[in-house]
């Protein structure tokens, strides 16, 4: 499964966000968008999604136009993770998550018995089996945003987009929706998500894609990507990029602002 943009103009209809992107996403690896506050990654992902349509340039799944294809065609090889949100229905984590059927049910057509397993084996590989029954809106932010995840893997989907998916979680949450986020990858699932924070590119990323003002003003492999420099450029601030050794072997490079120290 491949996802990809060529030459992209998005925006909306009297307003050009953004120009000239190329990116491509495989199976099996997470592409991490990186960008200041309205630099256009909101919009970027819409137009990936098929909820904007391209200025300019194309958006392909699989060799195929997105404009050629249908709504719930594009819904069945691509799901959607928002940031986590308080619902306004008293719905269970259950059912949620089998909201993310609709993209595989008729229009009058009830969910059946696969729809069902779908949903219980998606709540399972997120690790909140034991939140099934509990009422959306009354579960913690991280459990939320786990939830959310789950509900985009019920869609079965091989490409999943996260806009923020650790935005307005504790230190603990963020730590696991990240895990989960690589796990994902291990299972062939292709993961582009952005965030405001540089280290969870270090964390989770194969690859990093800088958005600017609605250009890409870098994209490549994490190591590459992300130097001092780079990052300087992409956010206005002094920045060093540090490699610290961890307990038990190994070494994780971090990003620290210069400014405050």
């Amino acid at each position: 499964m491949k996802l990809s943009a060529q030459g992209l103009a998005f925006g909306y209809r009297d307003h050009r966000v953004g120009s000239d992107v190329t990116l491509e996403l495989a199976s099996g690896e997470v592409l991490c968008l990186l960008g200041p506050n309205g630099s256009g990654k909101t919009t970027l992902f819409k137009t990936l999604l098929g909820l904007l349509p391209p200025q300019q340039g194309s958006v392909m799944i699989e060799g195929r136009d997105t404009r050629n294809l249908a709504r719930d065609a594009i819904a069945r090889q691509i799901s959607y993770v928002p940031q986590a949100h308080g619902a306004f229905f008293p719905y269970t984590v259950r059912e949620t998550v089998l909201m993310g059927r609709t993209a595989h049910l008729g229009l009058f057509s009830a969910p059946s018995a696969s729809d069902h397993a779908a949903t219980a084996a998606a709540i399972e590989r997120m690790g909140i089996s034991h939140l099934a029954d509990a009422i959306y809106t009354q579960i913690s932010g991280g459990e939320r945003q786990l939830a959310l995840i789950a509900r985009a893997l019920a869609q079965e989907a091989r490409v999943v987009i996260m806009d923020e998916p650790t935005a307005n979680l504790d230190f603990g949450n963020q730590v696991r929706v990240l895990e989960r986020i690589r796990a994902l990858a291990g299972e062939g699932i292709g993961v582009l998500l952005s965030t405001h924070d540089p280290d969870h590119a270090f964390l989770c990323a194969d690859r990093v894609a800088m958005l600017h003002q609605g250009r890409l003003v870098a994209c490549g492999e994490t190591a590459a990507v992300m130097t001092a420099p780079q990052l300087q450029q992409l956010y206005g601030i002094p920045v060093s990029v540090t490699e610290l050794s961890l307990q038990g072997g190994g070494s994780s490079k971090v990003c620290l602002p210069l400014r405050m120290l």
